[in-house]
């Protein structure tokens, strides 16, 4: 297969995957937001009171099967790349918060969507040019980005609430523990002696749904998984342009590969806002939890 339609066949994977991943996101706020309040203080209890739900097992299935999509773009593709296809996927969560109750997104809204997906037409006109691979990261300088977002996460759920809201402050720190196992990702799937970080890799994720799930339980599934998307995919393009050292291509494709950056993660910002008054798609789907 040549370099090009390698890149193509891993930008149709990773829109697939954006769209099993933000279906599930929905479908488990839809379900966790009903159930009793879970805590990351007591996991076990947490993992009982959502396996116990049908439908919240029935999203976090479609997140596993998009998440396993992700992993085979990232076999694929750059992180940077794969990221930024990936983010585009908020104005997917957008379009099906507006669906099940026939809502008719806000304003603001809708102009997240549009520019989101201006986002990636710029992104597949970037591809003719191609995408090259980075190196892999050294090891110190990637566990130092991996645990400092730990810790970062930990910051914002213990100080976000005032400045976020309970919701958007849980949502903001399950973004930053996804990216988090992103970063490992890419370098598992390089195998060999990286393959030592699969166990980090997986807490990184556990601990993420974890704390996505009490962020749906007190906010808008638009606002807290809004912005759990923003992170996951704006700190991986990060680590991808710094830790693996991915070229930009030159000219033309390099201005709209910037743009296409640019433009998706302005989208998720513009749609990861708390919610105002009269932004009916995000109030049609928030029921939070009070305790």
């Amino acid at each position: 297969m040549g370099a090009n339609a390698q890149l193509s066949l891993a930008l149709v994977i990773t829109i697939a995957s954006a769209c099993l991943l933000n279906w599930g996101y929905l479908t488990e706020h839809s379900a966790a937001s009903s159930l009793p309040a879970v805590s990351i203080k007591r996991p076990l209890h947490a993992v009982r009171v959502l396996l116990a739900s049908r439908r919240w097992l029935t999203g976090f299935l479609a997140e596993v099967a998009g998440w396993l999509l992700y992993v085979l773009a990232l076999a694929l593709a750059p992180l940077s790349l794969v990221q930024a296809a990936s983010a585009g996927g908020i104005g997917v969560l957008a379009f099906l918060v507006g669906r099940p109750g026939m809502v008719r997104l806000a304003r603001r809204e809708r102009i997240g969507v549009g520019v989101a997906i201006t986002g990636l037409g710029l992104l597949g006109l970037s591809l003719a040019r191609g995408a090259e691979q980075g190196r892999s990261s050294e090891w110190v300088p990637l566990l130092a980005w991996i645990v400092g977002s730990l810790v970062v996460a930990l910051l914002v759920v213990r100080l976000g609430g005032g400045l976020l809201g309970r919701g958007a402050s849980y949502g903001a720190a399950a973004g930053i523990l996804f990216a988090a196992g992103d970063v490992c990702t890419k370098s598992v799937v390089e195998g060999g002696s990286r393959l030592a970080l699969a166990p980090l890799m997986l807490a990184a994720y556990a601990a993420g749904t974890l704390v996505l799930q009490m962020g749906f339980q007190r906010g808008g599934a638009l606002t807290t998984a809004g912005l759990a998307t923003m992170l996951t995919n704006a700190v991986p393009i990060a680590a991808g342009m710094t830790l693996y050292d991915e070229p930009l291509p030159s000219g033309a494709a390099g201005v709209a590969r910037v743009l296409a950056f640019a433009f998706v993660i302005a989208g998720a910002v513009i749609l990861a806002r708390e919610e105002q008054p009269g932004d009916a798609a995000t109030e049609a789907v928030a029921a939070p939890v009070t305790n």
